[in-house]
């Protein structure tokens, strides 16, 4: 029997990511509840990155901007980490593997970061508190929080479209 159809013969592993097992493209597909996981998924990683910069920033009393800049990169790191890992096991290639996290958490993460960032930014005296303050910590979660919040639609509006995290729907 012949199974090309089935599995999108002449279709890139991008493309065919992006497909579910019947063959039909996961746009369309957006409930509130896939958006609201493939948001916390992204959340996942974001955090890890941020946390870890700030603390790392923070610690070595470095000034805001550079410590800004290596929380976001190292949530940027984590982000496409936890997704690259997760198709990697599915069996797709690495170069692959990278394109299709490249896709899935772009907008998600770019998002997610303005958002958590300017809430940090604009919570009075947030960007010089210390570890060992309150402000600190809540204005980080508090940032996540809000970030949750604004990025689920657009998640949900850009699995709808067939992209973001509907590109890895076949692997979860």
């Amino acid at each position: 029997m012949d199974h090309s159809a089935h599995h999108g013969s002449g279709m890139t592993d991008a493309e065919r990511v992006g497909r579910d097992h019947g063959g039909h493209t996961a746009a369309g597909d957006a409930s509130w509840g896939t958006a609201a996981q493939a948001t916390a998924h992204c959340l996942t990683g974001c955090a890890f990155g941020e946390i870890l910069g700030m603390v790392i920033g923070t610690a070595l009393r470095w000034s805001n901007v550079p410590t800004m800049v290596l929380a976001i990169a190292l949530a940027f790191v984590f982000g496409y980490s936890f997704t690259l890992y997760a198709v990697r096991k599915a069996g797709l290639g690495l170069k692959a593997a990278v394109r299709t996290a490249l896709a899935a958490d772009t907008v998600s993460i770019a998002v997610m970061e303005l958002v958590d960032n300017a809430i940090i930014a604009m919570t009075p005296g947030a960007m010089d508190a210390h570890l060992s303050d309150g402000l600190f910590w809540g204005a980080l979660l508090g940032g996540f929080a809000v970030a949750f919040v604004i990025t689920t639609p657009v998640n949900k509006w850009m699995i709808r479209r067939g992209k973001g995290h509907a590109v890895v729907h076949a692997y979860h």
